[in-house]
């Protein structure tokens, strides 16, 4: 059997027996797997001792938090960040071994994502490639430590990847639209916490601009009806953030006059 590349994986997870086991089968090759478990209450945990005893359960908190908390737990140097509906293809095995065989002198690398809603690969609209900063050397990363989606920070150099990191973003365009939801919700309260002044001409203007820059600059149109429903979804991002800001304002409002 080859030797095992000396990279920990670390994987964060919530409920997703359905898909776990297909994203830790890719990461075999490294000599280190952890996850970190959400306290899932379906199979999750029970199907990842299958493939590691580096099982951590930690509530998520503050995402940027519990990510820095989770690659903290690694014992080696090289990190690759995952999430459990995301699978490494061969071909970014072989590149990423290959890559740390020769000591690199990057600090870490972005990697491609081929993202998927259902079974269709979403290939315009800013959605490929979509590099993130997913391979680092853990004492030179880390992640803006707020609710949602935080900003990686990482000391240079950087280097970028040219394989895919498969990524199956939505099971469907309902789902799409109930973490529309939640997520619209936390920046809504990061707003909110940080006192950020808010207009509506300005949110009118990004919702526009989000879905005209995804669905014409972007060329979000060549992926037919799934590039229309990706462009409104990014518009209405903002839109949807803006209006529960507005909720949290009014509510504080009718406190404060009580």
């Amino acid at each position: 059997m080859a030797e095992k590349a000396k990279l920990s994986v670390v994987v964060l997870a919530k409920n997703e027996s359905g898909r776990i086991a297909k994203c830790l089968e890719s990461a075999l090759w490294a000599d280190e797997i952890i996850v970190v478990d959400d306290e899932s209450t379906d199979k999750t945990q029970e199907i990842v001792r299958k493939f590691t005893d580096k099982v951590f359960v930690r509530k998520m908190d503050i995402e940027g938090k519990h990510r820095n908390w989770a690659y903290a737990q690694a014992k080696n140097q090289w990190v690759l960040s995952l999430d459990a509906d995301e699978i490494i293809t061969p071909e970014l095995r072989d590149e990423i071994t290959g890559i740390l065989r020769n000591n690199p002198v990057e600090n870490g690398f972005t990697i491609p994502r081929r993202n998927y809603i259902g079974d269709y690969w979403v290939k315009f609209g800013g959605w490929y490639p979509s590099p993130q900063l997913r391979l680092f050397k853990k004492d030179k990363f880390k992640y803006e430590e707020v609710a949602v989606h935080p900003r990686a920070f990482m000391d240079d150099p950087c280097g970028h990847l040219k394989s895919d990191l498969i990524h199956y973003s939505f099971r469907s365009l309902e789902d799409m639209f109930a973490k529309l939801n939640k997520q619209t919700t936390w920046e809504a309260q990061k707003w909110f916490d940080q006192e950020k002044p808010m207009r509506l001409g300005r949110f009118l203007y990004r919702t526009i601009d989000r879905f005209m820059r995804t669905y014409i600059v972007r060329k979000g149109y060549k992926d037919g009806f799934i590039g229309f429903v990706v462009a409104f979804n990014s518009g209405m991002y903002q839109f949807l953030s803006y209006l529960k800001y507005r909720e949290l304002v009014a509510a504080q409002i009718r406190r404060c006059k009580k």
